[in-house]
């Protein structure tokens, strides 16, 4: 492939202009402008949607033989792998990311469409023994035309995770990514170009949201909608959806609780919390930022917790030693800020952290409150960045009335040497995702998603497969007819 260029695709076709003007994007780390991409108006969604409904009725795309469908997912895997350092870079520079995460995440992607390809021949119907004279049997057919909206804190995973099993069901797709973080989003387009996926199947269309959101996803020709982002948003998008009963799948905000019992190891869960909560600078949906701790190792841990936090490596993306990067905006980092203050107000102690640790970049260091309780704002609100708040409990009971005091419910983490105790707490903390003495938990294999107002439905493993698809009954009268 040629060296990756700005432009979005339509229909096979690379713009470099669009209605909508053009994006300019801020590299994070130095705050100043270093690239540009065009942006979509309603003229452009128009064009994708049509030409992306037109190759779902007219190529041989959502066809029953899967063949085609898995060499060219293969081959999109490859090609990712082979362009994974450029991919790395942009990713890298464009959300503020440490060079060595980006990296991890690009070879996600690409295990992601590997994964999805390995199981477009072992996804399918059933037969099913009926109470009548003849062979019943389901389809899994695939919905249509799906918009795909992500976010722009892991940009290049999230659109793999929506795209890849949408193909490989057999859908056209509209992926639309954030407008703060289109760089590798518009790679993947070209990539899948060249992999082979037809024209019109895929379609790349950065935007401004406020501009062209509302108008994807009322649009007449979208049959399913996917998003990854805020609460609010997801909620919008469910309203707008009502009317023409499209198909939602939402994977939203997150307050996710990291539960320590006293019989745990204490000093590895300690010296593993930082980066549960502060890699990606904070802003992961999953950072495990409320740390419940048994009273009686509460002392010990935080001693651990506190030291740790303040040895990562805050600095310059690209450099190799960076674990935290910088914010990925002047606008998210004052909106941090605010919580850092609320947390002062409220009556919080901040352990380390809370400032800027260096200029120019949207930098702020790992910072840890203690002294508040549940009910504070910065214990409840999804803040979005590196801010953890620590909350002791006195007993199993507490700690699992603790862990879901929140409106949220994606993800968790408990630590306890104690195997019962681990099989009770995992089933009553109400979260879609939950790990044990680890906080690692999202595998490409396994569904990923949220309880309560983290959203419904399911990324990843056969879960999203069966989302992006509507189940058809077909009977086959033998004999009598009847």
């Amino acid at each position: 492939m040629a060296k990756i260029s700005n432009c979005m695709l339509i229909n096979g076709q690379l713009r470099s202009q669009a209605s909508g003007g053009s994006l300019e994007l801020t590299e994070p780390a130095t705050e100043r402008v270093w690239n540009e991409v065009p942006a979509a108006g309603k003229q452009e969604i128009d064009e994708a949607l049509q030409a992306a409904a037109e190759a779902f009725r007219k190529s041989d795309w959502p066809s029953a033989n899967p063949g085609r469908r898995i060499e060219t997912l293969y081959c999109l895997a490859r090609l990712i792998l082979e362009h994974a350092e450029e991919l790395a870079v942009l990713e890298s520079r464009n959300v503020g990311k440490p060079i060595n995460d980006a990296r991890w995440e690009i070879n996600a992607g690409a295990r992601c469409f590997e994964y999805y390809a390995g199981g477009i021949s072992q996804f399918g119907g059933q037969t099913i023994p009926v109470a009548g004279n003849g062979f019943d049997y389901t389809l899994r057919v695939p919905v249509g035309v799906v918009a795909a909206i992500v976010p722009w804190n892991f940009p290049f995973l999230m659109a793999c995770w929506k795209v890849a099993p949408a193909l490989a069901t057999g859908n056209a797709v509209l992926l639309k990514p954030a407008s703060l973080t289109p760089l590798t989003a518009l790679a993947l387009g070209q990539l899948a170009m060249e992999a082979g996926v037809p024209e019109g199947i895929l379609q790349v269309v950065p935007g401004r949201s406020g501009e062209i959101g509302d108008y994807l996803v009322c649009h007449s020709l979208v049959n399913k909608i996917t998003l990854t982002g805020e609460t609010s948003t997801g909620a919008h998008i469910v309203k707008l959806a009502a009317d023409d009963i499209k198909r939602v799948s939402l994977e939203l905000g997150g307050k996710s609780p990291n539960i320590i019992f006293a019989d745990a190891d204490v000093d590895a869960a300690a010296t593993a919390a930082p980066m549960a909560v502060f890699a990606n600078t904070g802003q992961d949906c999953c950072a495990r930022s409320r740390i419940l701790v048994e009273k009686s190792a509460y002392d010990r841990f935080l001693e651990i917790f506190v030291k740790a936090t303040r040895a990562l490596v805050v600095g310059d993306p690209l450099d190799e030693l960076t674990q935290v990067g910088p914010m990925v905006s002047a606008k998210q980092r004052e909106g941090v800020e605010e919580y850092i203050d609320v947390a002062r107000q409220e009556g919080g102690h901040i352990l380390c952290g809370g400032n800027r640790p260096q200029e120019p970049g949207y930098y702020l260091a790992p910072t840890i409150v203690e002294g508040l309780g549940s009910s504070a704002r910065v214990c409840q609100e999804e803040i979005f960045g590196p801010v953890a708040c620590v909350i002791p409990f006195r007993d199993e009971q507490e700690a699992i009335e603790l862990a879901n005091d929140t409106k949220y419910g994606l993800s968790a983490s408990l630590w306890t040497k104690d195997l019962e105790r681990a099989l009770r707490v995992a089933r009553a903390v109400r979260s879609g995702v939950m790990s044990v003495n680890t906080n690692s938990s999202v595998y490409v294999e396994a569904p990923f998603g949220g309880f309560k107002r983290s959203g419904f439905g399911r990324d990843l493993g056969t879960e999203a497969m069966r989302l992006y698809t509507e189940v058809k009954n077909v009977f086959i009268s033998v004999g009598d007819g009847k």
